[in-house]
């Protein structure tokens, strides 16, 4: 049976009243224990899309876990998960904002020089107040500097557009 989780740091915080890096290694170890794969968005969308699809019907399709983060204020605790992961072989998808907290040069090319996916956490229509013009230009000229870092294929939306 093909299980597929979306894991958020979010999300996983509510359910966890220990959410430590230690408790985190230890599920991130237990998930490759019980035989998960991880995959990054961008992984995914390319295998989905790919004429030898793993993903397809099958009775023994593999279980995966896309596994990406929101990185919204404290971007230096992405890097320590991002370190987590990568001991483990494990890639995952972070998103980052273009706010201070989250817009960290240096933290966003350390996470992707440990292999992860890098992408873009977007909310041009409220940073520049509904001028979708603006906000277009405004969101081509972040994706442009994000893609100074990895060549950024997917986006995803922060809570305000």
């Amino acid at each position: 049976m093909l299980i597929t989780i979306l894991l958020t740091l979010f999300a996983f915080r509510k359910h966890l009243t220990d959410f430590t890096l230690y408790q985190y290694r230890h599920l991130l170890e237990s998930l490759l224990q019980q035989g998960y794969q991880f995959l990054t968005f961008e992984q995914y969308c390319e295998q989905k899309s790919s004429p030898h699809r793993p993903f397809a019907s099958s009775p023994h399709r593999p279980k995966y876990i896309l596994l990406r983060h929101d990185v919204d204020l404290k971007a230096a605790n992405s890097l320590m998960t991002a370190q987590i992961e990568h001991d483990l072989g494990i890639s995952a998808s972070y998103y980052f904002r273009v706010v201070p907290q989250s817009n960290q040069p240096d933290i966003i090319r350390a996470i992707a020089d440990l292999g992860h996916e890098i992408g873009y956490h977007y909310e041009d229509m409220a940073i520049c107040k509904g001028d979708v013009e603006q906000a277009f230009a405004h969101f081509q000229q972040q994706l442009q500097h994000f893609r100074r870092f990895y060549p950024v294929r997917t986006i995803c939306m922060h809570g305000a557009p």
